[in-house]
């Protein structure tokens, strides 16, 4: 059982940031995207300011966030990575595994990485993960270089979207057809 404790606030920036832009696009009428909680059992908690310190999760989480994009199912995990090498240790087979259900299944399914270091966003498609992640099945490389994504998948800031990722799934529709 996995636990819980200071490091979970890692990558709040970055789920802010995507919670704001899904009220942008909530507010537009362009998508309903949720946040999916992980459940937790609190094992500590600090009575004074009541906050918990110390937790287990309670089981495996799939994915950050689901909902529906104009009509089309999605769903995607956030990330973090602070180099420009992403060790696919970050991401889990579950979340492999649910993520082309997901997509067997119509839907879309993908990451946003933030490349803390170089204040970039970017929509990994499931499509290039799994290329990644059947490369280090084979005995290949365990991460991917920065140097190795598509650069049309990066997001750009604007019109006040933090994290522009529907022109991704968009970019992402347009090369299944």
């Amino acid at each position: 059982m996995a636990t819980w404790n200071s490091r979970g606030l890692r990558g709040s920036a970055l789920e802010e940031y995507i919670n704001r832009t899904n009220e942008k696009y909530l507010e537009n009428g362009l998508a309903l995207i949720q946040k999916i909680p992980t459940p937790i059992t609190p094992i500590r908690i600090d009575k004074d300011r009541r906050h918990i310190t110390l937790a287990y999760f309670d089981q495996k989480s799939t994915v950050d966030y689901i909902g529906a994009v104009q009509g089309i199912p999605v769903c995607f995990d956030a990330k973090e990575c602070h180099s420009d090498t992403f060790p696919l240790a970050n991401i889990h087979k579950h979340q492999v595994e649910f993520m082309e259900q997901f997509e067997r299944q119509k839907g879309i399914a993908f990451f946003l990485i933030s490349y803390t270091k170089r204040e970039a966003f970017y929509y990994l498609t499931f499509s290039l993960l799994r290329t990644f992640w059947k490369r280090m099945e084979e005995g290949g490389r365990k991460s991917f270089r920065y140097e190795e994504l598509d650069p049309r998948f990066f997001l750009q800031y604007k019109g006040g979207v933090l994290i522009p990722y529907l022109e991704g799934v968009q970019l992402d529709l347009k090369n299944r057809d």
